[in-house]
């Protein structure tokens, strides 16, 4: 028997939807405005998990440029049925709710290709896909309620679906409105069939302290659905704002080929206050059921740091290397990768853009996940830079809350000027400035040390030891601080601020270390 540690895929892996194909288990998570999209993971034993694509990972497919951040791709689901893959997934603009839209897609290979997206139509967030032992197929969706009793309450409507034609038919039902009265936001709703009943599985309650996974069950697909006396079966906001794991919720059901059922959900590990760096990321929890209900983490009531997999091989192992442009974990902003660099001899080159870390489009920036609180993060950059433009290292939370350690143009020819600045709900402090003899056409090493919030930047030239700009506080970078949904990417970045040109930065030798 082996241990499983939690959270099975740290960092910023929020809304998981979880299936089992022949041995093997796919999990899909939200990824906003950030390309590649809607990142999958392959298991044998749900310990040990190996990113194998992504379902949106061609240019075209969506179109993200103008989106704010926490824009993008909202909870996906992620099903198999007569030989395809199936996601289906909401494509969400906060500044435009007429733009984006509910959309399905389906592969052969989880891996991909995926085909281009078929828009449903329908209006809300969230949906689901279930198909029933007789053949049919239905979506269930969440949506503000039409006639609201409170204030952010949501209703979950279920509707029929033709997988040949890829299209909703049929009238619509609604289904659920929360297991409590007052309670905001029941979403995330996933279907299934258990001795011939119908297990409806909701998140509800909001995506931060108050998030909750409730139950509800019913003979017809179409309801009525009873909801669990014990609602809510899963929660840790009883806990307080000291608890290990906060945030608990938006769980999918997969039962393992030796019966046992299992659940992924949705949690965040605050350090250093009510802070979550690394984001939404997803854990795992045993499932057992009683009187015909799912009870989550029997006996015990939460998330556990580790959990028992009887069939499970070493569980996960830490990555700690050069990170290649080769690697699945380099995403960009609205854009692929590819899209706004080449990638050349096993090293990025990344022309310099007119836009920047603050605008809300496509801009040159490379990067990953933050996914442990202690790391070190390096990155060796080289070009020219004519005056007013920049490149450095970025830790990324939005266009209105960042880090820019930047390497300025315009300086003497023998010598880089390094800035360390941070940017708080759009507003730019100077944290730190140093001058670094050598230009950067030969070279700067630039460094993130993160020790908890602290996150200490370094500079310097390649064989030299590297000199500290600035130490910045994390803690304003986080959802809880700055709203929104995510956890923080590291990466490279390059800006003409609005001007024209034709410069080109080398990103080589990066490097991710967890201490």
């Amino acid at each position: 028997m082996t241990l499983v540690r939690n959270p099975i895929l740290p960092g910023c892996h929020p809304d998981p939807s979880i299936c089992r194909v022949d041995g093997e288990y796919f999990v899909v998570t939200s990824s906003f405005e950030y390309l590649p999209g809607l990142p999958i993971h392959r298991s044998t034993d749900l310990a040990r998990w190996e990113l194998i694509g992504h379902a949106v990972d061609r240019p075209g497919m969506l179109d993200m440029a103008g989106m704010a951040s926490s824009s993008g791709l909202y909870a996906p689901t992620l099903r198999h049925h007569d030989g395809l893959f199936w996601v289906i997934c909401t494509l969400v603009d906060q500044n435009d709710p007429a733009r984006g839209g509910n959309f399905v897609i389906t592969a052969t290979d989880p891996a991909g290709p995926w085909s281009e997206p078929t828009w449903l139509g329908a209006d809300g967030i969230d949906p689901s896909l279930f198909f029933d032992d007789d053949g049919r197929a239905w979506v269930q969706g969440t949506r503000l309620a039409r006639s609201p009793q409170w204030h952010d309450q949501t209703e979950i409507w279920l509707r029929e679906f033709d997988p040949e034609a890829r299209a909703l038919t049929g009238p619509e039902h609604v289904i659920w409105r929360g297991a409590l009265i007052g309670a905001v936001w029941a979403e995330g709703p996933h279907l299934y069939k258990v001795d011939g009943r119908y297990h409806l599985v909701a998140a509800e309650g909001g995506t931060e302290m108050h998030h909750a996974v409730s139950v509800a069950r019913a003979d017809a697909v179409t309801g009525p659905y009873v909801g669990n006396p014990a609602n809510p079966v899963l929660s840790h906001r009883q806990l307080g704002r000291t608890a290990d794991v906060v945030a608990v919720g938006h769980a999918d059901l997969v039962q393992a080929a030796d019966d046992s059922w299992w659940a992924v959900l949705l949690g965040m590990r605050p350090y250093g206050g009510l802070h979550a760096n690394l984001g939404r990321e997803t854990f795992l929890v045993p499932v057992e059921w009683e009187d015909g209900w799912p009870v989550f983490a029997p006996g015990e009531g939460r998330v556990p740091d580790q959990v028992e997999v009887p069939f499970a091989g070493e569980g996960r192992q830490e990555r700690s290397a050069t990170i290649a442009p080769d690697d699945g974990r380099w995403t960009s902003v609205r854009a692929l990768p590819g899209e706004v660099a080449d990638a050349v001899d096993g090293e990025w080159l990344l022309p310099i853009r007119p836009e920047g870390p603050t605008d809300p489009q496509p801009f040159a920036f490379l990067g990953v996940r933050q996914q442990h609180p202690d790391l070190d993060f390096t990155l060796r950059l080289s070009g020219r830079l004519a005056p007013g433009e920049e490149t450095g290292l970025l830790i990324r939370q939005s266009e209105r809350d960042h880090v820019r350690l930047a390497v300025l143009g315009g300086g003497e020819a023998d010598a880089a000027r390094i800035t360390a600045t941070l940017v708080r709900a759009g507003e730019s402090a100077e944290q730190g400035t140093i001058t670094l003899t050598g230009p950067l056409a030969e070279g700067v090493e630039l460094t993130c040390r993160a020790r908890g919030q602290d996150y200490e930047l370094l500079a310097g030239v390649e064989g030299s030891q590297p000199l500290r700009v600035a130490t910045v506080d994390g803690t304003s970078l986080d959802s809880f601080s700055s709203g929104g949904f995510l956890g923080l990417w590291l990466g490279a970045y390059a800006t003409s601020v609005a001007a024209e040109t034709d410069s080109v930065i080398r990103v080589a030798r990066v490097e991710y270390h967890p201490r």
